[in-house]
């Protein structure tokens, strides 16, 4: 079944954590919307130059919309988590069960929720500390699952994981 994924992202993104894992989720079928301040704005990645045009602004979504929430990582997680708008979007699929499925710093964004405690997580090696002390049970592994509904990976080389295990979690 078809579903609508809410991605959000701003510039400095990491290129291949955003561009992957939409492609595998396209391919399966799904609608991925990105979502930032503003509409038709064009965020840039901090590697290869990729760049997204923005499809909603913040402003204008209510989460109740979408089936998932993606995280791309980079450094757009950390500055997307200054915005209380973004924080509260992200804190409405944890709280509501829905897919989450963020990648390597995409869990700032959670922890900033303060949506991780007791829940089983990864994320890139630098941002362990914050999620344990958010209340994560981190696991240094290229993939964790937790309650078929958060999905969470290190770094661009889980990717392949990372993709495979967010089509499990969208397809239940």
């Amino acid at each position: 079944m078809k579903k609508r994924i809410a991605t959000v992202i701003t510039d400095m993104f990491e290129d291949v954590e955003y561009t992957d894992p939409v492609q595998s989720f396209k391919e399966a079928g799904h609608e991925v919307i990105t979502i930032e301040k503003e509409k038709g704005k064009t965020v840039k990645g901090k590697s290869n130059d990729t760049t997204v045009t923005i499809d909603e602004s913040i402003d204008d979504v209510n989460p109740e919309n979408f089936d998932a929430l993606f995280i791309p990582g980079g450094f757009s997680p950390d500055i997307l988590r200054g915005d209380d708008r973004f924080v509260t979007f992200a804190k409405h699929f944890m709280d509501e069960k829905k897919p989450v499925l963020a990648i390597c710093h995409g869990p700032q964004l959670l922890i900033t929720a303060k949506t991780l405690e007791g829940r089983g997580a990864t994320g890139y090696k630098s941002i362990l500390v914050d999620m344990e002390n958010a209340g994560a049970k981190v696991k240094d592994e290229e993939v964790v699952v937790c309650q078929n509904q958060l999905v969470t990976s290190r770094q661009p080389d889980d990717i392949p994981a990372f993709n495979r295990e967010s089509l499990k979690v969208l397809e239940g």
